[in-house]
């Protein structure tokens, strides 16, 4: 009876201590997200990220927005790559290497965008398309027409792809060198978009050098046909 006894005391103070470790472990989990019980218990169900309870750390908070301006330039730049492929798609102009072209880098500029989307919300943030983001990861406003010819767009996706670089070095520089920086998306910039970035300018200015050089001639008719058989092989 007695060992009986002993043990029912010894599962009640077991019990007992869980349950005080469960309370502790609530209560720490309330402190730190809110200092109201019932607000930290409604956002964490309701998902609200009105508390510390978040994915945000480093520097994100000043980062975000250069982030969410490039994220601007990379969509506005699709659309353009799609409207060209479009122009040079059509029966008129009939080129279908270029058409391949700038519906690659139009499909290539869409999914750096889904990227960087995805890259904000790991890190806590929400992409609004509703605000305009201003900075110097913003791509020039000037609009230019997209009814040119095949040197004259290469000319213009050079220039968009330069503009594109350097928003991504202006936001690495900023992850890196900012009041708080923030490694961890310097890192992510670098690793997918500045090396890409550059092997693209390197391309589009071998394309239009090469093709200037090969319309140096009365009629380069002839010349643009052949380059742009070289595209489609590309």
């Amino acid at each position: 009876m007695k060992s009986f006894i002993a043990l029912a005391l010894i599962a009640t103070s077991l019990f007992a201590g869980a349950l005080a470790d469960e309370e502790y472990c609530q209560n720490s989990v309330i402190t730190a997200c809110s200092s109201s019980t019932f607000s930290a218990l409604t956002g964490f169900f309701t998902g609200e990220t009105n508390s510390i309870c978040n994915a945000r750390f480093a520097g994100i908070d000043q980062i975000e927005p250069e982030v969410q301006a490039y994220i601007n330039s990379q969509l506005t730049k699709s659309y353009e790559y799609l409207l060209l492929a479009t122009h040079f798609n059509s029966y008129q102009k009939n080129r279908p290497g270029f058409q391949k072209l700038y519906q690659g880098l139009s499909d290539r500029s869409f999914d750096d965008t889904i990227a960087l989307i995805k890259q904000i919300t790991r890190r806590g943030g929400i992409v609004d398309f509703n605000t305009r983001h201003e900075s110097a990861a913003s791509v020039s406003t000037q609009r230019q027409t997209l009814e040119v010819d095949e040197l004259q767009s290469l000319a213009l996706a050079l220039d968009n792809e330069k503009q594109l670089a350097t928003g991504a070095t202006h936001v690495h520089t900023r992850a890196s060198h900012s009041q708080q920086h923030d490694p961890e998306l310097a890192h992510y910039i670098e690793e997918n978009f500045l090396g890409k970035q550059a092997d693209t300018v390197r391309k589009l200015s071998g394309y239009a050098n090469d093709l200037a050089k090969l319309m140096k001639v009365p009629d380069p008719s002839l010349s643009v046909y052949l380059f742009d058989e070289y595209l489609q092989k590309q």
